[in-house]
């Protein structure tokens, strides 16, 4: 029985991520810096994965992607290459919540705030890193075209990844931990 009421706590707190994935990703879609919106849902994402383990990540971050492709978010890039998008979108999200769980399991044991920190840093970089190999493989003939003859590389770092990019991971480093924190004690009261 007590198995039970883990995977039921597991399977509830999980939902309630879920949840939290998709209203944030909607929300989210209303806050830009340039042309695309800021991923908010990076934080649950994070704290997600630190609870509930490196499948619960993977599958808030799909959850993310799923929601970037339901909400019009990709429509920009789903109009010039509609498989490459999808792949890309979901592949980012998921790779981004996998490697998060990933990097916070193997550091909990020595320190759970350096665990989260960690954790914080890379989901960002890696939904950030995947974004760009996406639209080098996918999206470059249009990206050139979007640079206007400027340098294409520094075009993708500053005008599609800059600034959303640097307030991604100052807002992921600076609230995952704190609601990591706020949640642990709440489930000890």
């Amino acid at each position: 029985m007590k198995n039970q009421r883990i995977n039921t706590r597991t399977l509830t707190g999980v939902a309630i991520f879920t949840a939290i994935v998709v209203v944030l990703q909607l929300l989210g879609s209303f806050i830009r810096f340039g042309t695309f919106s800021i991923s908010l849902v990076l934080i649950p994402i994070v704290v997600g994965a630190a609870m509930y383990g490196v499948g619960a990540g993977a599958w808030l971050g799909f959850v993310f992607g799923l929601t970037v492709l339901l909400s019009g978010d990709a429509a920009l890039f789903l109009g010039v290459n509609a498989f490459g998008t999808v792949l890309t979108v979901l592949a980012k999200g998921a790779l981004a919540g996998l490697c998060a769980g990933l990097v916070y399991k193997a550091l909990e044991g020595k320190n759970r705030w350096l665990a989260v920190i960690a954790a914080a840093v890379v989901c960002p970089v890696v939904n950030t890193g995947i974004f760009l190999v996406g639209c080098n493989l996918f999206f470059m003939d249009t990206i050139k075209e979007w640079a206007g003859g400027t340098n294409v590389g520094v075009f993708m770092i500053t005008g599609l990844v800059g600034l959303n990019f640097v307030f991604e991971m100052l807002v992921n480093i600076v609230l995952s931990p704190v609601v990591l924190r706020l949640i642990k004690i709440g489930k000890k009261s």
